[in-house]
């Protein structure tokens, strides 16, 4: 019985982790037309400091969408692990990277295709392979686990290395590098998981009839989610104003998957019971993602046409060569005959137009 009910929580996280990436892929679209649409007005874009955005509805209707998408993931990761629900948000990037190529007009390549299919290769890997935390079933267990000094470590690095880059790599590089603004969102999502993981603990604590409002560990995990959740806001919306939005999305998962990984791996010790297959496995799956990303990255600026295919793959300049060859000479190469054919040609004409120059005069 107990099997079951577990294997019902597993299904129900799963159908609201996907539903969740639905959501928030979509959320990328409707704030960046509402940033879009701000900038065309004069209004201070969001990336220079200004708050116009607040007063305009698509951007609400993004914010709404977001917090649908935010709230089911919140929801996922009470019926389900965090290594189960964190690798599906790369739904999310194939979501809004297809959204963005109809309703904003942002060319994704051919390269960056493929980066989206691999991150989601990637993701489904790490998925099959994903190690299984320890069970923690109450907020006197979250609270030890919280006093591990490898969590407090983890958490203090993540703050001190926010802070620097919010004040000083922010100023300088913020508006040329994609991943200042991305790495503040990332690092501080790590710590909101933690809070939502913990939050979700006392939810099913409240409903078995405890009295969770007296434990003050549950409110301060309440109050750091809203801190968390409001920088991430912030420069999430940094982010998306200044870069394009097909590479914000992926970039912001893989970075958030990293830091969530590996703060569960030190809360919940996930990695301690697993197998030499399950440890490749999500390696591998992870560097399958990073490459994708990278795909998506160093290749965005790449256009990629027809003209690019190689000579034999054109199918009309194959088609009007090979007429062109039946026409003339047999004997030299078939491969090489149209280019020699076409030069001749160019040749001849141009010295018939010389001669009919001449007898002009």
């Amino acid at each position: 019985m107990e099997d079951l009910s577990g294997r019902i929580d597993f299904y129900i996280g799963l159908g609201l982790a996907l539903s969740s990436s639905l959501f928030i892929g979509g959320s990328f679209i409707l704030k960046k037309k509402g940033l879009l649409k701000l900038s065309g007005k004069g209004s201070v874009r969001a990336g220079l400091g200004g708050h116009a955005y607040l007063r305009e509805w698509l951007w609400w209707a993004g914010l709404l969408s977001m917090g649908i998408g935010e709230a089911a993931n919140f929801a996922a990761y009470v019926f389900a692990p965090a290594t189960l629900v964190t690798p599906l948000g790369a739904l999310s990037v194939l979501v809004s990277a297809v959204l963005a190529s109809y309703f904003l007009n942002e060319r994704l390549n051919v390269h960056g295709k493929i980066g989206c299919i691999l991150c989601i290769l990637g993701s489904t890997v790490m998925v099959i392979h994903a190690p299984q935390e320890e069970e923690v079933s109450s907020l006197e267990s979250m609270a030890e686990k919280l006093k591990d000094p490898g969590f407090i470590v983890f958490a203090v690095c993540v703050l001190v290395s926010s802070v620097l880059l919010i004040f000083v790599a922010g100023p300088r590089y913020g508006q040329s590098n994609i991943l200042v603004y991305v790495l503040v969102c990332s690092a501080i999502g790590s710590l909101s998981v933690s809070s939502v993981k913990g939050l979700g603990i006392a939810i099913k604590e409240l409903f078995a009839g405890k009295p969770i409002w007296k434990d003050p560990l549950g409110w301060i995990l309440l109050v750091c989610l809203v801190i968390c959740i409001s920088i991430q806001i912030n420069y999430l919306n940094k982010a998306l104003d200044i870069f394009n939005t097909s590479l914000v999305t992926p970039i912001y998962y893989v970075l958030f998957t990293t830091a969530v990984m590996t703060c569960s791996a030190i809360l919940f010790k996930e990695w301690q019971h697993m197998v030499l297959m399950n440890i490749i496995g999500t390696i591998s799956g992870f560097l399958t993602i990073v490459f994708g990303i990278f795909l998506l990255h160093a290749f965005r600026d790449v256009p990629f046409t027809a003209d690019l295919l190689p000579l034999f793959l054109r199918r009309g300049r194959t088609d009007m060569q090979a007429a062109s060859w039946r026409k003339g000479d047999k004997n030299p190469s078939c491969l090489h005959q149209p280019l020699l054919e076409s030069e001749d040609m160019f040749r001849e004409g141009t010295e018939k137009a010389e001669v009919e120059g001449d007898q002009g005069f």
